[in-house]
């Protein structure tokens, strides 16, 4: 992944951002071409602190026969995006360019026996029904044990050893605080995925936005005064 340092974040607050996501795209080069799914997972970690990134896919996924434990294939988590005119900066002589939040994970990925992958299945709807609370979450223990088996047969459990963490945080970060805020106001009032964007804005450099604050209390006491 191309991070500039301004953008760049630490392995702590990228490994973060992949497991509170849980969702992104596996890829793996297949000696021709570049082969790749989307896909839910969760993050474990070993004994030695090493992450390992849990998934499973359909059996009849191309990406299964190029699982042979010895290339390092590439796990794609993004977060929302936002596009930015120009127009909405206060300085002049400004692009076009995009906001986003990525993270890159990569390492080997091996096979899981059956015995893992039933933890797994459990494991991973725990993670994304907790997401729904106070919902009573849904268990593999609703279905038959036939159609639960059936169902586990057609899927093949995976875990990828995370070797590398890449993390870029594209926030606007290298501009002025007058630019910073102008384009997350303008976000703010966009569709929900700048809205994201405007919100972690807001959350990184709260600074940016003390003088809006200052001129609108001022405006309303100026306002109020007989």
């Amino acid at each position: 992944m191309y991070t500039p340092p301004v953008f760049k974040q630490d392995r702590a607050a990228s490994l973060k951002f992949a497991e509170e996501r849980g969702f992104g795209t596996m890829c793996a080069f297949d000696g021709k071409k570049p082969v790749a799914s989307p896909l839910p997972f969760y993050l474990t970690y070993a004994a030695d602190g090493t992450p390992q990134a849990s998934f499973h896919l359909a059996r009849h996924n191309p990406l299964l026969r190029l699982a042979d434990g010895a290339a390092s294939w590439l796990l794609a988590v993004n977060g929302p995006d936002a596009y930015v005119s120009p127009d909405w900066y206060v300085s002049p002589d400004q692009v076009p360019t995009w906001l986003y939040q990525s993270v890159h994970l990569s390492g080997l990925v091996r096979l899981l026996t059956d015995e893992e992958l039933s933890v797994q299945i459990d494991t991973l709807s725990d993670k994304f029904e907790s997401w729904l609370l106070p919902k009573k979450p849904w268990t593999s223990g609703k279905m038959t044990a036939c159609r639960l088996e059936t169902m586990k047969k057609a899927i093949v459990g995976l875990m990828m050893t995370v070797e590398e963490v890449e993390g870029s945080f594209k926030l606007n970060q290298h501009k002025s605080d007058a630019d910073y805020a102008a384009i997350a106001n303008v976000l703010g009032a966009g569709d929900a995925a700048a809205k994201q964007i405007s919100h972690l804005m807001r959350q990184a450099r709260p600074q940016a936005f003390a003088e809006q604050v200052f001129a609108r209390d001022t405006n309303m006491l100026e306002g109020s005064a007989p």
